[in-house]
């Protein structure tokens, strides 16, 4: 049994990043990642009601790849988790959202989140004290990282 396919959280802002110019090329080549198995495609229902508001080709950008995506439950124990990340300062209250997301994909067994929100997720202070907390919570740490760091490029192979 290989290490494939990791389960791989997206949260919102991947979506989004399919049609930013800054962003797009590592964010298909996760989702062909996606397609080709080398991940697993997890999401929650917070994606889907964060997508609401965007732009219709984002919107159907992830009606497409969610369709094969696992679709984690916000459960009891993702927002205990929260309010430790919340209490632990980790990122402020007005921010709950991003901290709910961490610990959707940290309870629903994820080894990796990806990101490109660099100010609440990708950020190797923050990712730290995530860590830190759900070591006190009983949760194994978990990775965060943007879709640049984790595709495969050729010369990897």
């Amino acid at each position: 049994m290989g290490i494939y396919p990791l389960r791989v959280y997206a949260d919102t802002s991947v979506f989004g990043g399919v049609f930013d110019e800054e962003f797009a090329e590592a964010t298909r080549g996760f989702f062909d990642e996606v397609v080709q198995g080398r991940f697993r495609l997890v999401t929650s229902i917070l994606v889907r009601n964060e997508l609401a508001p965007a732009p219709e080709r984002v919107r159907e950008f992830a009606r497409g790849a969610l369709a094969e995506a696992e679709i984690v439950e916000v459960r009891e124990a993702s927002t205990a988790l929260r309010a430790a990340y919340l209490a632990a300062g980790v990122v402020s209250e007005r921010w709950r959202a991003d901290a709910l997301h961490v610990a959707v994909a940290t309870v629903g067994s994820c080894c990796l989140i990806v990101s490109w929100n660099f100010r609440h997720h990708v950020s190797l202070d923050r990712i730290r004290r995530y860590c830190a907390v759900n070591a006190l919570e009983g949760y194994p740490p978990i990775e965060i990282r943007t879709p640049a760091e984790v595709v495969q490029y050729e010369e990897d192979v």
